[in-house]
């Protein structure tokens, strides 16, 4: 009953992000939305971490297993996305290297700030 009750709480949170997606005009995914609100909600405690982290630790668990029929669809639109593979695959390294040196450089600045508020 614990997992039910958690993914309730996580489907709610994806509800009024579909309902914000639909009543706010802008190019954002409703997915996002529903992130940024339970985001919200755990920052101001109004849910706790406990009250979904089971269900949430499952859901990146088999996250993975998410991206297969998004896969299988590149696969099947191969013969439109052809001309456009180099540039994709350029444009999806450039930025693959740019995320992980400022994930980096965010990482290395955190850990400073923090020994420095320790001495």
């Amino acid at each position: 009953m614990k997992y039910v009750r958690q993914f309730c709480i996580i489907l709610v949170f994806s509800f009024l992000g579909e309902i914000l997606h639909t009543l706010i005009p802008l190019p954002i995914p409703a997915s996002v939305y529903g992130l940024v609100l339970l985001l919200t909600a755990l920052c101001a405690r109004i849910v706790s971490v406990e009250q979904v982290k089971e269900a949430a630790k499952f859901l990146i668990e088999i996250m993975p297993v998410m991206f297969i029929p998004a896969a299988a669809g590149l696969l099947t639109a191969w013969r439109d996305l052809k001309p456009v593979v180099l540039p994709v695959a350029i444009i999806t390294a450039a930025t693959t290297v740019l995320v992980m040196a400022m994930t980096g450089r965010v990482t290395q600045a955190m850990i400073r700030r923090e020994k420095r508020r320790r001495k």
